[in-house]
């Protein structure tokens, strides 16, 4: 049986894991990235504009966590990389399993359009147009910057920025010895307010935030914390939770001390934020928490509990918006953020497509998007089938009851899963389901696993 010629769009972790994935399997294709390399959201000042990353960044997930069981991290790489140590993993990983020589680099895809009998035509900046058999989104989340919306009352005066766009104190925009606003409390929020708040940077510093968080060090007890506090899917969640948030309150105290409003949400039912300065420098008198922005006016703001503040220059760490440049918005889109998918990954009314990496896993993304690229190359191999449309529509709406019903209409949380969880009903129900139904579909190989 041929393999459906396949298009993946993006040459970051997702797009790398799906090229190996399908290379392994024998299914042909072809990988298109807008930049002159791969990596992503990794590649430090990635000329196509899309990488967040700042000069100083360390992932907040330690090697283990983050490693791809085809490709581990050896003992080379510290306890938590530094984004230049990540795109070297990255382009170690390529070199290891010759994926460049499938990426066209420099080669953007303008548009995706499904074609009336099934298939895909790909059409790049070029002007060139190519069709494929079938398609795997990979361009990533993290890249097309989200500032609240309706914006808040008011104008502010001073300089403003997307956390995106921030490197380094002085790029760019010059900020020692300006006063400085950070909205957000995810981890960029708080690198960038202990990056300024440090004495000789900034002159003051201020995080506002409407959904607070709890805190977490780098380490516990002497190791990365997230081989610490990790779920488990043989105890019960709430259990889980509960004895997790015990063990924060234990080396991190309440947020509230600390001038943060209380989260809107249990322990480990969102990504913590993982900081071991941050309380530091809110305790020090070195930055200041402050609620919600209410309104602007000059450079004046003031804050949900009615105090105020002067600042000359904001920073909004407020997200990223889910985006498909390639696609018709009428077609398909994410309009607040929202793209309900079955496990991640396809759409029940379009059978040639899948998405790999569009989720908010904890603890990270990485073995995500390697799990979810070896499903998709045995759904492209033919040695497993997903379920019908109605049966992935159900299941779409139990697991969003399940990982996100109870943040309402936020924005952040539309994608939030558990990658253990995930993994582990996926491979001890979903995945031998559809290898069973493979198995009964005419032409498909008889048997295979992950």
């Amino acid at each position: 049986m041929s393999h459906p010629r396949t298009a993946i769009i993006g040459a970051g972790v997702a797009g790398l894991t799906a090229g190996k994935a399908l290379a392994d399997r024998g299914v042909p294709y072809v990988c298109f990235e807008t930049s002159d390399d791969i990596g992503g959201n990794w590649y430090f000042k990635n000329p196509n504009g899309r990488s967040s990353a700042y000069r100083s960044l360390h992932i907040d997930i330690s090697g283990p966590s983050i490693s791809f069981e085809d490709f581990p991290m050896d003992d080379t790489y510290p306890d938590y990389p530094h984004h230049s140590e990540i795109r070297r993993y990255l382009q170690d990983y390529a070199a290891k399993f010759g994926l460049k020589r499938n990426i066209r680099f420099n080669t953007s895809v303008t548009k995706a359009e499904r074609k009336a009998g099934g298939g895909w035509t790909l059409t790049t900046r070029q002007g060139s147009a190519e069709d494929f058999d079938a398609l795997l989104v990979c361009n990533g989340h993290h890249w097309d910057p989200s500032f609240p919306d309706p914006p808040y009352p008011g104008a502010f005066s001073g300089t403003q920025i997307h956390s995106h766009d921030y490197i380094d104190p002085t790029d760019p925009v010059d900020l020692p010895g300006k006063r400085v606003l950070v909205v957000g409390i995810g981890n960029s929020a708080v690198d960038i307010v202990c990056e300024l708040s440090r004495k000789g940077v900034a002159d003051k510093v201020y995080i506002a935030t409407r959904s607070g968080a709890y805190v977490v060090p780098k380490y516990i007890f002497g190791k990365p914390t997230d081989q610490v506090i990790k779920t488990s899917p043989y105890l019960p969640q709430a259990l889980q939770r509960w004895a997790g948030g015990i063990l924060q309150r234990l080396v991190s105290g309440k947020s509230e001390d600390f001038g943060l409003p209380t989260p809107n949400h249990k322990f480990l039912e969102a990504h913590p934020t993982v900081s071991s300065e941050l309380l530091l420098r809110l305790g020090s008198g070195d930055a200041f928490a402050r609620p919600n922005v209410k309104s602007f006016e000059g450079r004046q703001v003031t804050f949900e509990d009615g105090s105020s503040a002067e600042v000359d220059a904001i920073i909004w760490a407020t997200g990223y918006k889910i985006t498909f440049p390639f696609f018709d918005p009428a077609f398909l889109g994410a309009p607040g953020n929202r793209l309900p998918l079955w496990k991640r990954m396809f759409k029940p009314d379009l059978p040639d497509l899948a998405f790999i990496g569009l989720a908010q896993p904890i603890p990270t993304l990485f073995p995500f998007c390697e799990f979810q690229s070896k499903l998709a190359a045995q759904w492209l191999a033919g040695t497993w089938a997903p379920p019908s449309a109605e049966q992935m529509q159900a299941e779409i709406e139990r697991d969003e009851r399940r990982y996100t019903g109870h943040y309402g209409k936020r924005q952040r949380h539309t994608m939030q899963l558990d990658y253990y969880l995930f993994r582990h009903e996926m491979l001890g129900k979903v995945i031998p389901a559809g290898l069973k139904r493979a198995r009964q579909l005419p032409h498909r190989n008889s048997s295979d696993t992950l």
